[in-house]
């Protein structure tokens, strides 16, 4: 018999991933074993929580010398790097460790990238543009939505561009992460929100990417793949927890178990797009954020279910699955399909998400130039399940704007 449907599989991971109350504690003796001159990169809500100073405490009594920079800003723009770069040159760390958001994680992984190999960020822009190895990295997450901790991506705003821009290789893949969910238990209800939402849309993206044809040669030539059989296992625990766990998170930050629950959802979407890759939500997110100055989180949840809705005829089969990974009731393909993405709306409306970019608070002459970009984040673009031109953008960013979900339904 002809095995017709072959199974490909890929990951791309740090070396060791910590997960549980309490992991914090190990960041001293694992750093020890890897470096003596550690660079903490940080915000300033970070670096004054008694758990970081708490951290430093430990690094110390490792024989670990530090140097924190506790100046960084959300979205991470360029002159916000180049200030780090700038204060550390003299002090030569052989291990950056990233401690907070998404943005401090990418700060560490763009940091190490110049102070390994020099030159301007931009030129490191795009993928497989980072020519080797760097400074090791540990990451220690204080969210739950970005997964940063696993991936090998960092985004910045080009201040210049007046753009977000990837950059994309296996090399900005921290050596270590450590994820203690007692971190994220000082995060406020929008916080959670905005990073449980991330990490569905995280999930999502990557179990529906579209799957390549199969090639020896495929992690050779793109950083991300698109959907596969190790990628899908990790998204699938991201969206089971995340709807278990969100809601409970948002509205009772002390409930512990929420926080275990939706930090391994980050961990776990983290995984699985670290590999597959994400599409229009991340693709049309990049003008949305520059044009609202939103958080990255509140802009692809809030485009999500309509990115679902227009995907819906190419991902039947993949949002049945997830609508079972969730527990809806059985029915036709059709019906569970419809089922997932009406249950995801629901539940980001739970959380406050807003539901159109008018809320989110794009102007209305703007979306036009929203599609128009959003085609220009190519490698989001070609891993779309359903083909993107102008047209497809603009029912989509309208639909998003006017919050007419249904109107994609006959497109």
């Amino acid at each position: 018999m002809t095995d017709t449907n072959p199974m490909f599989g890929a990951l791309r991971l740090p070396r060791s991933i910590l997960f549980g109350r309490g992991q914090r504690r190990a960041i001293g003796s694992a750093t020890a074993k890897i470096g003596k001159r550690a660079l903490l990169c940080t915000d300033p809500r970070q670096s004054a929580q008694p758990e970081f100073r708490d951290i430093l405490a430990d690094l110390a009594a490792n024989g670990v010398e530090t140097h924190v920079f506790d100046q960084t800003i959300p979205d991470l723009p360029i002159g916000s790097i180049e200030a780090c770069v700038a204060e550390v040159s003299g002090f030569a760390p052989d291990v950056v460790i990233g401690v907070g958001g998404g943005s401090s994680m990418d700060m560490a992984k763009v940091v190490a990238v110049l102070l390994t190999h020099g030159g301007d960020v931009r030129s490191y822009y795009g993928e497989f543009a980072v020519p080797g190895p760097v400074i090791p990295l540990i990451a220690v997450p204080t969210t739950s939505g970005t997964g940063s901790e696993v991936t090998p991506v960092a985004v910045v705003a080009d201040e210049q561009r007046g753009a977000k821009v990837g950059i994309a290789s296996p090399h900005l893949i921290p050596l270590i992460a450590i994820c203690d969910p007692e971190l994220t238990v000082t995060c406020p209800p929008g916080l959670t929100a905005c990073s449980g939402a991330d990490a569905l849309t995280h999930a999502v993206e990557a179990f529906t990417t579209l799957a390549r044809p199969i090639d020896a040669m495929l992690t050779e030539q793109h950083v991300f793949v698109g959907k596969n059989v190790l990628s899908d296992h990790f998204a699938k625990l991201a969206v089971a927890n995340v709807f278990q766990y969100l809601e409970r998170g948002y509205r009772d930050g002390a409930d512990v178990e929420a926080r275990e629950g939706l930090m391994l959802a980050a961990l776990a979407a983290g995984c699985a797009f670290g590999t597959a890759g994400t599409a229009a939500a991340h693709a049309l997110q990049y003008p949305v954020g520059n044009l609202t100055h939103t958080a990255h989180g509140d802009g692809v949840a809030t485009l999500l279910p309509y990115v679902m809705q227009y995907n819906r005829p190419s991902c039947v089969d993949a949002f049945v699955e997830l609508a079972r990974t969730i527990g809806l009731p059985e029915g036709s393909p059709d019906d569970m399909s419809q089922a997932f993405i009406d249950a995801a709306a629901t539940l980001l409306a739970a959380v406050k998400i807003p539901a159109s970019l008018a809320a989110l608070g794009l102007p209305a002459d703007q979306q036009d130039f929203v599609a128009e970009n959003a085609l220009n984040a190519a490698r989001l673009v070609k891993n779309n399940p359903r083909p993107l031109d102008l047209a497809a953008m603009q029912s989509i960013t309208r639909a998003a704007f006017s919050g007419d979900r249904a109107a994609l339904r006959t497109i």
